[in-house]
């Protein structure tokens, strides 16, 4: 199965902007979950407020669509849920290689949820020749070797890359090489590709640290106190004229 490498989503044609389309996986998310519980129709304030984005912003986004919803009932869930699908190109199987098979691919390769999303693992492929064979959720691995050989086969049009970082550059070129134009790197490095191939980086690291930047701002906002902190130095009294830099008021002497 060939057929997936060289056709590409509608989103670009259309004019769809980034930022839309990197929200359409929520909106969906959402929708998808509305649909399990077999809720017909959902309101432009309910649906954002489960993606997490404000309505106006909803609603500007789907307008790009083409749906407008109907006023007081709302968007036809099952509806939004097929025109979304189609727009991200997950009517059809996209068939996925995962690149190094440490703990992460294997976890990514046993992630049930890709199956449901449009995606299907086809290959699992690592350097080390012990891995060879190894069956990862019931697919056996194979040598970085035959990657060209893999990749062909099986047509696949999206690589995972989650190898060390040293060899995550090597990796990518061999897989941009083969033809695959699209790549989710869990690497910790940024990769160099040619136009024409699209890369999205997820960084753990990245997250975390941004969460412990919110988590210092929090306790900092919880722990400030009025009352002068006995080491600090004395300040000294000033008066309104401008220092010698011209912006700085002129310190007393002491």
């Amino acid at each position: 199965m060939a057929t997936g490498r060289n056709h590409r989503p509608a989103t670009r044609s259309r004019g769809i902007p980034e930022a839309t389309v990197a929200r359409l996986p929520l909106y969906l998310r959402a929708l998808t979950a509305l649909s399990e519980r077999s809720v017909p129709t959902v309101s432009s304030e309910e649906l954002a407020a489960a993606a997490g984005v404000n309505s106006a912003k909803l609603r500007k986004d789907f307008s790009y669509l083409g749906s407008y919803g109907t006023r007081g009932v709302g968007y036809d869930v099952e509806y939004l849920v097929y025109q979304i699908s189609r727009e991200l190109g997950l009517t059809q199987d996209w068939p996925v290689a995962i690149v190094g098979i440490g703990n992460l691919g294997a976890a990514l390769a046993n992630y049930g949820g890709f199956a449901s999303r449009g995606f299907r693992v086809a290959a699992l492929i690592d350097a080390d020749p012990a891995m060879a064979g190894t069956p990862v959720a019931g697919i056996p691995v194979q040598h970085a070797d035959d990657l060209d050989r893999i990749i062909s086969e099986n047509g696949v049009s999206i690589g995972v890359i989650t190898t060390p970082p040293g060899a995550a550059q090597q990796v990518c070129d061999r897989l941009v090489a083969a033809g695959v134009t699209s790549i989710l790197n869990f690497a910790p490095t940024v990769l160099s590709v040619p136009d024409g191939v699209d890369v999205r980086k997820v960084d753990l690291s990245i997250e975390l640290q941004i969460l412990a930047f919110h988590e210092q701002r929090k306790a900092g906002e919880e722990g400030v106190d009025t009352a002068p902190d006995p080491a600090a130095p004395p300040v000294r009294a000033t008066t309104g004229r401008k220092g010698p830099d011209g912006d700085m008021p002129a310190v007393m002497p002491a």
